[in-house]
This record gives C-alpha cells, sequence and structure tokens, in this order.
C-alpha cells in the first residue's frame, strides 16, 4: 500500500502514514474539517437551487424522492422535504466540483493510485418526516469493479452529521469480508435498491458522528449504513465513489458507463 501512495505524491495532498494504516486496518478513516464552510455553502445552495426548480438540472442528473413521499403516506412540507438523494450529478458543473477538489481527490489517490476515475456521484439527503434508514450494506453491491482494494467511498457532511438525525453507521474491520449476500429488510418502508447484508450483527456497528466538513473515506466492502432523521432539519452529504482507471468488471473486461469521468 505504500507504493500507492509514494505513486500518489504530486495529485494533492495526501492521506499521512497513520491515516493510510487506519484505513486499511479499520476500513475508514476520518478527515476532519477536510472542506471549507464557503465550498460547502456554495455546494448546498446548488443542491436547494436544483431541488427547487431555480436552475435547470442536467439531463443525466436524477433528483429522487422519498419512497414515503413518492407512495403518498407522507405529504412533504416542501420540495426539500419530499427529495432522498441527487443521482448522478457529473455533468453539473458546480456539484462536480466535488470528486475534483485536490483535498478529496489527493486522499484519494494515497489509497487507489494517481489515475482514477469517479463512478458514482450522490447528494444524499435525509429530510425529517420520513423513515429513510439505509440497512447496513457493501457499496460493492453497486460496483462489479475489481480489485475492490482500488476502489474507494467519500463521504462529506455538509450539515452536522449526529445520531439524531441519521449518521452514517459502520461496523469496523468488516472491509476484509467478501462481497455478502444482500436483501431487502423487511420495514415498512425501503427506498428502491436499498439493499442489506443479510444476517448481519448490528450490535457491533459504531455511528460515527461528523462536523460539516468532516469527511469519510472508506473501503467498498466495509459494512455501513444510517439511521433516521429523527429532527426537525435537514441533513446533507456530497458522496462520490471513486476507482483507478485499471480495474475491470468482474466478468474481466473494462467495465464502463456513462456515469464514469477520468478525473486528471
Amino acid at each position: 500500500m505504500s507504493e500507492i501512495a509514494h505513486s500518489a505524491q504530486g495529485h494533492g495532498e495526501g492521506l499521512t502514514p497513520a491515516q493510510i494504516d487506519q484505513y486499511w486496518e479499520q476500513g475508514f478513516v476520518v478527515c476532519p474539517g477536510l472542506i471549507d464552510r464557503e465550498t460547502r455553502e456554495r455546494w448546498d445552495r446548488r443542491f436547494c437551487d436544483l431541488v427547487e426548480g431555480r436552475v435547470d438540472a442536467p439531463a443525466s442528473l436524477r433528483i429522487v424522492r422519498d419512497v414515503m413521499i413518492a407512495k403518498g403516506a407522507v405529504e412533504p412540507a416542501s420540495p426539500l422535504h419530499a427529495v432522498n438523494k441527487i443521482l448522478g450529478f457529473e455533468d453539473d458543473p458546480v456539484l462536480f466540483e466535488y470528486p475534483r477538489d485536490p483535498r478529496v481527490l489527493g486522499r484519494v489517490r494515497s489509497l487507489v493510485g494517481p489515475d482514477v476515475m469517479s463512478i458514482a456521484t450522490n447528494v444524499i439527503h435525509k429530510p425529517p418526516g420520513v423513515d429513510a434508514r439505509h440497512p447496513i450494506h457493501q457499496d460493492q453491491l453497486y460496483f462489479p469493479l475489481e480489485p475492490a482494494d482500488r476502489v474507494v467511498g467519500t463521504w462529506t457532511a455538509i450539515d452536522r452529521a449526529s445520531r439524531e438525525n441519521g449518521c452514517l453507521c459502520v461496523i469496523p474491520g468488516t472491509h476484509r469480508e467478501p462481497l455478502r449476500q444482500h436483501v431487502l429488510p423487511d420495514w415498512p418502508w425501503v427506498n428502491k435498491y436499498f439493499f442489506g447484508v443479510e444476517g448481519v450483527d448490528v450490535s457491533k456497528r459504531i455511528h460515527v458522528e461528523l462536523e460539516p466538513g468532516d469527511c469519510v473515506f472508506f473501503h467498498p466492502h466495509l459494512f455501513h449504513g444510517s439511521g433516521r432523521n429523527r429532527t426537525t432539519g435537514f441533513r446533507r452529504a456530497m458522496v462520490a465513489h471513486f476507482a483507478s482507471v485499471e480495474c475491470k468488471s468482474v466478468g474481466g473486461t473494462s467495465f464502463q458507463t456513462q456515469s464514469f469521468r477520468r478525473i486528471e
């Protein structure tokens, strides 16, 4: 792993050796205060402008409603109260600043190497008044790329993330597990594609509370999820996943989709 970290020098500030060791030992590492307030507020305004219709969304960008709103179980108090996430912001010039930000990108390159591509982008939005739990899962389920050690997720808090508003929870060390069987949880309300690891022992989870601007870097096999937002406010996060351009599809050929973007 030190060879990768060394080869990434010159591409933005990377993780420290201690942070890299923690990542490979625990499956995740938190970088406090990585993104400044002005930058966070610009991305947050863009999210609100897109959701509330003040700017036109790129054709490839999807604004996804929460399942409880879509099925009429809850009447949203505003457009923001209806949304679960923005999915696929590669073609939005403001939001796509996030995966290109040197503070994020340099640390990603410490883990997966200098030549990287973004493979998925989301603004995760957890409004009050809906369930919106995400069962404990492995992101590798959604990214059929190998080797998994050359794929990494990033999750940056726009708002404070606490147990009360549904922060991330993780089970440290589970990145060493293979990709496990996933099933839909037996809950009254589950958002589309919110699968969970079958038979997971949730008593082993820890909660990762974050201040605005803190960023988590995590392995795609790490068991993680999030709970309900039990407050009256919103909880938003910028999320992007990256992979080395050398990764291949599980089937053995180069895996390419329209959402993949090589980042120089």
